[in-house]
């Protein structure tokens, strides 16, 4: 199982760093616009995402901060949240990197954003959600830019697989 793991954490890098050139592209009046989706802006999408992944993380290993709010704006500006983007994705690779099968046979503890009830799950299906939450608000940015007439990045688990097999990145 670690080897799927490993291809979501790789993916989901490779996806961020695609989506991240694409929205550098976006005059600030559109990065920032209301298009209508869950979080509202690119900006907002693009918080939230590496929002969820402090969030998760804090929960997976103890370390770090997580934020209280799924709406926090993090950064303000682009190229900070890219920064923080990068290193998040760097850190995820690395976690994933360090498991092995047991760990991911394990358990984990945490509380909810929203709620103080406390939740007990496998980790296994924790991580399968938060890949799959990645690609969901993903999905919105990539639609945002398409909504704005840019031609968004191929970002389907499919072509990446068929890229990094090529020996691409």
């Amino acid at each position: 199982m670690k080897e799927r793991y490993r291809t979501f954490a790789g993916y989901n890098a490779w996806a961020n760093r695609r989506l991240y050139e694409a929205a550098a592209q976006l005059s600030d009046a559109d990065y920032r616009a209301d298009r209508g989706v869950f979080f509202k802006s690119m900006h907002g999408t693009l918080n939230h995402l590496l929002a969820t992944d402090y969030i998760w993380m804090q929960r997976f290993t103890g370390e770090g901060t997580a934020p209280t709010r799924l709406d926090v704006l993090l950064h303000d500006r682009f190229d900070a949240l890219q920064a923080a983007r990068v290193a998040e994705d760097q850190r995820i690779v690395r976690w994933i990197d360090s498991l092995d099968e047991t760990q991911l046979a394990g358990v984990i503890r945490y509380r909810r954003v929203s709620t103080p009830d406390e939740f007990v799950q496998p980790l296994m299906p924790a991580l399968d959600h938060w890949f799959n939450h990645q690609t969901h608000h993903r999905g919105q940015a990539h639609a945002i830019l398409t909504g704005l007439g840019w031609a968004a990045p191929e970002l389907d688990l499919l072509f990446y697989q068929r890229v990094v097999g090529a020996g691409g990145s």
